[in-house]
């Protein structure tokens, strides 16, 4: 029998707490459900949007912190992209722009997904994405639970 488990929160490592906190809650929404303690200035953060989870931990001690980022662990953070439903890219790429992030349009893969993508202050890569053909979005609507319906 498979164990019984309900959502994922994923946890990232990041450099700088504050930038990272007001990259996911100012730019994109997300709430801060919980904190390893009081104030602005902790080390570990819950947060949730919509049903999303995603907690950010801090890489280093407060007095073992170097003064800039390792570029070798902040490459290496290419690895890891974590993919969003988001049924609205254009408003979603307006909304990026607007807060000055340097995003392209979105594009459709060839996998009939409407994608955009935006990387985070350390690094992680993000993908907003979408059903853009008649058959993803059937199969979202089995998978998601989405509403039937006839896209363009």
């Amino acid at each position: 029998m498979p164990m019984d488990i309900r959502g994922i929160a994923p946890l990232l490592q990041v450099f700088d707490m504050p930038a990272a906190i007001r990259f996911y809650r100012d730019v994109l929404g997300f709430e801060v459900s919980g904190t390893s303690q009081p104030g602005d200035d902790y080390n570990w953060a819950g947060l949730k949007l919509n049903g999303a989870e995603l907690m950010l931990n801090t890489a280093y001690e407060a007095d073992q912190r170097p003064p800039v980022p390792d570029p070798a662990r902040v490459a290496a953070h290419a690895d890891t992209i974590l993919f969003f439903g988001c049924e609205d890219l254009d408003a979603a790429y307006r909304h990026l722009r607007t807060h000055g992030l340097p995003v392209k349009e979105p594009k459709i893969a060839p996998y009939g997904m409407k994608q955009l993508y935006v990387t985070d202050p350390d690094g992680y890569g993000l993908c907003f994405q979408w059903p853009a053909t008649q058959q993803t979005y059937d199969q979202w609507v089995t998978t998601y639970g989405l509403e039937p319906k006839t896209i363009a």
